[in-house]
């Protein structure tokens, strides 16, 4: 069986609520979705610091049961909230799935290697970092490695090219560029030329 992660209901709302709730070492949560109801919960910011520290992070498929009761669904983060001073956890959403229907998330791009190009003196630009892509909760990766090794000077690897296992779908414009070796002269010529454009406007 899948371990749950305890967490109980949170009956008042409210600033004085969540200061009195944050004292007793606990922080407010809300889960919603799934055309149900939001209910309003608490749990440990050190859990919630846990579940986004692992390999999946924010995407992490996660086992809740409500304290008391035998209501357990399964979640992802949705977002989080932070004291802007601090930094630390000061609320939590989560999004309820169904673990047997594919949902769409965001997952950041890994490059991989140093590009032929680089050791030529081009430079690298890093043009989409995440990809949204859509798979059964369970097989959400952490990141999308992308091999740039074999990248030239003037080439790049579209988002078309990246491949992945048949059970995890790349959503997005298919030819859009996940990132391109420049040459130094090119992108020289690139800045005086977007010089050159706005002397002529002035």
């Amino acid at each position: 069986m899948e371990d749950a992660i305890a967490v109980g209901l949170r009956t008042e709302i409210g600033k004085s609520a969540n200061r009195k709730l944050r004292k007793e070492g606990l922080i407010p949560a809300t889960v919603y979705g799934l055309g149900e109801d939001a209910v309003s919960l608490k749990i440990s910011p050190k859990i919630v610091a846990r579940i986004i520290s692992s390999p999946t992070g924010m995407n992490s498929l996660v086992y809740l049961q409500r304290e008391g009761t035998d209501i357990k669904r399964h979640v992802i983060i949705k977002s989080l909230q932070r004291n802007p001073l601090t930094g630390r956890l000061i609320h939590v959403d989560f999004m309820r799935v169904d673990p047997k229907h594919k949902l769409r998330v965001r997952v950041p791009i890994h490059l991989i290697g140093t590009p032929v190009g680089i050791k030529e003196g081009g430079m690298l630009e890093f043009v989409q970092r995440e990809v949204e892509i859509e798979c059964l909760p369970n097989l959400i990766p952490p990141h999308i490695d992308v091999d740039i090794s074999h990248l030239k000077i003037a080439e790049n690897i579209r988002l078309d090219e990246v491949k992945l296992p048949e059970n995890i779908e790349v959503l997005g414009v298919s030819h859009s560029v996940i990132c391109i070796v420049h040459g130094q002269k090119t992108g020289e010529a690139a800045a005086e030329a977007t010089a050159e454009a706005g002397a002529s406007k002035s």
